[in-house]
């Protein structure tokens, strides 16, 4: 990460941990004395990541929490101030490629969607269960901006009347059905719109995301950078929004580092498709 700039004897803290991949980068960039802090909501997650980065010994903590409450994370634990702080948005390879998480319209599995499947919130079966017609297209119309929302939602209530949703490849099918087939999207599956929006709203990942960013910028020493990398316009809007209202209150919290976001190049994508929508924004600590 080198919008970070890692640095010997640097501190930071990967709020998104998953494997390991961008928190191994920084540990090394910052050798030999650097220290890394990370967190992740997903167990299993961590598990792969201490594995990966056992290597650096006591140079690295982990622990398992949601990054919307990095700051009480931080405050329990005595963690930082940070010299950079990175979040990560995206899904692993191993959560989309695992059929029994629920993330993957393409992978029959339970209907789950949950990252930290020990933390008590419904999975995304529930929620199909139980929410009212009109809040299941809210949800797809707002997180997922699904134009056909109300159609989806109508079709997901009158299924539920006959059986419940317990797979994702029983609600990947209704969706296709619900969906003209002109009105297939031509780049994405068609089920990917409603599978994000279900995940979003089980995970609040919007709300996570809006309260970690605001216990982050608390967290940097001045001169510190905090780095937010998205994979749809929702994330987006939020680190835009945060990051420009950061720089433009009175005196400026921060300075922008990217006026515009940076975007994958064309041979990033060959080598990883699913970075195709990855924006990333940045900024420093005043």
């Amino acid at each position: 990460m080198a919008i970070l700039r890692s640095r010997s004897g640097g501190r930071y803290l990967d709020a998104t941990v998953g494997m390991g991949g961008h928190a191994e980068a920084l540990l090394i960039g910052s050798g030999p004395s650097g220290h890394l802090c990370g967190i992740d909501r997903d167990a299993e997650a961590l598990v792969l990541a201490r594995h990966r980065l056992g290597q650096f010994g006591d140079r690295v903590e982990l622990l398992q929490g949601e990054f919307g409450m990095v700051g009480s994370i931080a405050v329990e634990n005595g963690w930082g101030p940070f010299d950079g702080i990175l979040f990560d948005l995206g899904l692993s390879s191993f959560q989309l490629d695992d059929a029994s998480r629920g993330f993957s319209f393409t992978r029959d599995g339970p209907l789950d969607m949950r990252m930290d499947r020990q933390g008590g919130k419904k999975t995304a079966a529930e929620l199909l269960a139980r929410l009212p017609e009109g809040e299941i297209a809210d949800i797809l119309w707002r997180y997922g901006e699904e134009r056909w929302a109300r159609r989806i939602a109508s079709r997901i209530a009158a299924e539920r009347r006959r059986r419940p949703f317990t797979s994702t490849a029983q609600l990947a099918r209704l969706v296709a059905e619900a969906i003209p087939r002109p009105a297939w999207p031509r780049r994405i599956h068609v089920a990917t719109r409603t599978f994000q929006a279900l995940r979003i709203a089980v995970n609040d990942e919007l709300g996570s995301l809006a309260r970690g960013l605001q216990d982050a910028i608390g967290l940097l020493v001045p001169g510190g950078r905090i780095c937010i990398i998205s994979f749809h316009s929702l994330e987006d809007r939020i680190a835009k929004e945060t990051l420009r209202g950061w720089a433009r209150s009175e005196p400026p919290r921060v300075r922008l580092l990217t006026k515009r976001p940076i975007v994958p190049t064309a041979s990033e994508i060959e080598a990883n498709p699913r970075a195709r929508s990855a924006k990333l924004r940045a900024a420093e600590r005043l």
